[in-house]
Parts: C-alpha cells; sequence; structure tokens
C-alpha cells in the first residue's frame, strides 16, 4: 500500500482507532475493578466519567465547522465550535491528570493491594 494512501485513510480510520483504545482501557479497568480483591473507592472512578465525558464533548464537534472554508448563517460562530473543544480537552487533561493523581497518591500511601 502507497504512503500516500495511507495518510488519506487516516482521517476515516484514525477516530475508529482512537474509540477502540478507549473502549478497550474501560474494559481492562472494569475488568480489574471485577476481578481485584480490594475495594475501590467511588472517586477513582470520576476520571474514567469524566474522560468520557470528554470523547463525548469533542465527538459533537464536526471537523468542517472548524475550517477555513465555515459559513453560518448566525455572524461568526466558528469560535464556539473551537471554545467547545477547548473546554472539551481541559475536561480530558483534568481528567488524566486527577487519575495520575490518583496512581501516584495510592502508591505513596499503599492502601491498594495489587
Amino acid at each position: 500500500m502507497d504512503h500516500n494512501n495511507l495518510l488519506a485513510a487516516w482521517p476515516v480510520v484514525g477516530p475508529g482507532v482512537a474509540g477502540a483504545v478507549f473502549g478497550a482501557g474501560w474494559w481492562f479497568w472494569v475488568d480489574a475493578v471485577v476481578c481485584s480483591a480490594a475495594a475501590v473507592p467511588f472517586l477513582h472512578y470520576l476520571p474514567g466519567f469524566f474522560a468520557s465525558f470528554a470523547a463525548l464533548m469533542f465527538n459533537c464537534v464536526n471537523r468542517e465547522d472548524i475550517g477555513d472554508g465555515y459559513y453560518s448563517p448566525y455572524d461568526d460562530s466558528e469560535w464556539r465550535a473551537k471554545l467547545w473543544l477547548f473546554i472539551s480537552y481541559v475536561v480530558s487533561f483534568v481528567s488524566l491528570a486527577g487519575a495520575v493523581g490518583f496512581l501516584v497518591q495510592d502508591a505513596l500511601r499503599g492502601c491498594l493491594d495489587l
């Protein structure tokens, strides 16, 4: 397969691959919680919930809505889509930081039996 064909196919295949990786992450998390003898506090679920919400948020924006050729009869509304994406990425990164924070906190306290 030609390298140019791979680059052309990536916008079509990329979101599916990202969704599969995200779903596999949830699958491993639920499997670990169900099979583990240690009780997991509810706060440890929150980063995953917020990451899922952030994924839903940035999947609500079409790629064409943030391009240069975007036209809206309701004035200049491209900034709304970009603001929505910015907020969704902030939620995503905060959920990642929260998950890492819980990981470090639990490792330092040694409260989870691994």
